[in-house]
């Protein structure tokens, strides 16, 4: 059983991430191609989220809360979000923790389709579209990785180690520089539709962000 989150104390923290990005620099939206996972770095992540499942919906929360703070322009994705700015209404919001939730559970997918990537890229990829028909745009899912990683490190304590942080970011590169093609993919397809048909705006419900 990992330690238990304290959410006041990690959004007080800081972090000094602010981004992944890759370390080659640039604005991250290069097409440099995806980076690859080592099987150390696959097998260090499987086992320290062995830990962080058993407080996925306080991390849910939390990685959100800190997003909004961090970056309040990504509430503009977020219908039911969207004109709240007290953060402690954002903790207590049964919407922001069911929307965590979701999320992590897609983290967690992707953490066990680590060894089978094809299944990882189909997943990935369809998310990325799903994100452009709710108008969420691939500059904002460096910042979701960022802070989960800010938001997991208090519950890892000393298994915590630079290795874990670049695996973990290497992840989230591979996985959002998917989602990012998937997003363009759908964007092609979607003005090719609309040169033969009337134009569909993207639903801005909600967001799978």
């Amino acid at each position: 059983m990992g330690a238990k989150l304290s959410f006041k104390s990690s959004i007080k923290m800081g972090c000094a991430i602010s981004g992944v990005t890759p370390k080659s620099g640039g604005d991250g939206n290069a097409d440099v191609g995806l980076p690859h996972l080592s099987d150390n770095q696959i097998q260090m992540i499987k086992e320290s989220w062995k830990v962080i499942r058993d407080d996925i919906a306080k991390v849910g929360i939390i990685m959100f809360v800190r997003l909004f703070e961090t970056h309040p322009e990504c509430k503009d994705v977020f219908f039911l979000f969207r004109d709240v700015e007290d953060l402690e209404r954002l903790r207590n919001s049964r919407e922001l923790r069911a929307h965590g939730l979701r999320v992590m559970s897609f983290i967690e997918k992707s953490v066990a389709r680590l060894d089978q990537l094809e299944r990882l890229e189909a997943l990935a990829i369809e998310l990325g579209k799903s994100h452009y028909r709710y108008n969420a745009p691939p500059k904002y899912y460096s910042y979701v990785g960022a802070e989960f990683i800010c938001a997991v490190q208090p519950i890892l304590k000393e298994q915590w180690t630079p290795d874990l942080e670049e695996a973990w970011k290497t992840m989230f590169l591979y996985v959002t520089g998917l989602m990012k093609q998937g997003y363009q993919e759908e964007e092609r397809m979607r003005l090719q539709q609309d040169s033969t048909s009337p134009k569909e705006r993207p639903d801005k419900r909600n967001t799978a962000l």
